[in-house]
C-alpha cells in the first residue's frame, strides 16, 4: 500500500479525515449494499471491486496503526476530559455547585 491508494480508498469510502473503525466498517456495509448486483438496477460489478479494495486498504492500515496511551493523546482522543480539565471548576460550566466539586 501507498498513500495514493490509501487516498483513494479514503475518497471511495468518503471518510472525513478523524474517523471509527466501527464507521469504516459501517460505511463499507452502506457502500456494498447499495452498489450489490441483488439490489436490482443499473450495477458494476467494478464498483464492488473498488469497494472491497478501498476496506482492505483501510483495514490493513487499521490493524497496523499504532496506538499511542499518552495523556496527550488521550486529551485528543477524549475531548470532554480536556474540557473538564480546562473549565471543571466552573460551577456554570460543570454544572456542580462549589461544594460538589472533586
Amino acid at each position: 500500500m501507498n498513500y495514493r491508494e490509501f487516498k483513494q480508498a479514503i475518497e471511495i469510502f468518503g471518510l472525513s479525515e478523524r474517523v471509527t473503525f466501527v464507521q469504516i466498517k459501517a460505511r463499507q456495509r452502506e457502500l456494498v449494499k447499495a452498489h450489490h448486483p441483488d439490489q436490482g438496477g443499473d450495477t458494476d460489478s467494478e464498483i464492488i471491486r473498488k469497494i472491497n479494495c478501498a476496506y482492505e486498504i483501510l483495514t490493513a492500515y487499521c490493524e497496523s496503526y499504532r496506538y499511542c496511551f499518552t495523556e496527550e493523546e488521550f486529551l485528543e482522543q477524549v475531548p470532554e476530559e480536556r474540557l473538564r480539565r480546562q473549565f471543571g471548576w466552573d460551577p456554570v460550566w460543570s454544572g456542580k455547585s462549589e461544594s460538589e466539586q472533586d
